[in-house]
């Protein structure tokens, strides 16, 4: 009698991911370049953010790259690749914890939504509809406006919520799309069947079988909450001085000197410009390396 051999999938590594998605891979290159230098920033910047070389002004003629100040000064005499290191810091760390909480908060009311079904779900998508109605920058505003205004560590806690909620509706109807089909199968209907409770089912059977689209969207999201940290910062309504900030570094009084020191606004909207890329780079890599549609 012969027996058949079942082959077992192939457990995918990073090494594999390396060969099938070359592009991610510089993404999360780069992307480990910019953590290194937040978290390294006081070893790896040249000077400290706040420090004032007058001399240096382009309000005195100066500022200009050289070896003092490798790529310039900005209108205080601020050494701008040291303002650069640090705000890497500051994007980095407001848009990792604004992608995280509005995924996070979006994948339980989009599992939520899906689970309960009937008029919660009815009522769930009309609110998720009402609030993609608003631009982004737009709700951005409106929440901050509301808030009252909280700083730790010279960052507005109130911008973190307000880059977060906009992302919310958006996970929330991907999410909820995938659970439609997990809350259907036996598992979910045998949970239930044995009494376990709503949040022990969503919690312990659905959100685990959403891990892959749920780190897409956050790896994306990352991307879109550092240019709108940079967005909101620029229109004065997201960090304030003297916090590094890529966004408050293309305001202000930069602007008065888009002319004559243009160094001033090229490197800050370089750096805003590279981090999304590298972040949509390595977020589409691995879409494409952990959907299993897209091999086919």
């Amino acid at each position: 009698m012969s027996t058949m051999n079942i082959a077992k999938p192939k457990r995918r590594t990073v090494w594999d991911f390396i060969k099938q998605q070359p592009l991610g891979f510089i993404g999360l290159i780069l992307i480990l370049i910019m953590s290194i230098a937040a978290i390294f920033s006081p070893e790896v910047a040249p000077y400290h953010p706040e420090d004032v070389d007058f001399e240096a002004s382009p309000a005195l003629g100066g500022g200009q790259p050289s070896w003092d100040h490798l790529l310039g000064a900005d209108a205080f005499g601020r050494d701008i690749l040291s303002r650069l290191i640090y705000g890497a810091r500051t994007a980095l760390s407001i848009g990792f914890l604004s992608a995280f909480i509005g995924c996070t908060v979006g994948a339980i009311i989009g599992t939520t939504s899906a689970y309960f079904g009937g008029k919660i779900d009815l009522i769930i998508q009309r609110l998720i509809d009402l609030m993609l109605s608003f631009p982004i920058v737009v709700l951005a505003i409106v929440v901050i406006a509301v808030f009252p205004k909280t700083v730790v560590a010279g960052i507005d806690i109130n911008v973190i919520i307000a880059i977060a909620i906009p992302f919310t509706p958006k996970v929330a109807r991907v999410i909820r799309s995938q659970a439609l089909t997990i809350v259907t199968l036996p598992y979910v209907d045998a949970a239930k069947s044995a009494g376990f409770s709503a949040t022990r089912t969503i919690f312990r059977h659905i959100l685990p079988n959403v891990t892959a689209p749920y780190l897409i969207m956050l790896t994306a999201f990352i991307g879109q909450a550092i240019l709108l940290e940079a967005s909101l910062s620029y229109l004065g309504l997201g960090v304030v001085e003297p916090t590094p900030s890529w966004g408050l570094m293309l305001s202000g009084v930069n602007s008065d000197y888009y002319r004559t020191a243009a160094w001033m606004i090229i490197y800050p909207g370089l750096a805003v410009s590279i981090a999304v890329f590298s972040f949509n780079l390595f977020g589409d890599s691995l879409r494409d390396w952990l959907d299993p549609k897209l091999k086919l």
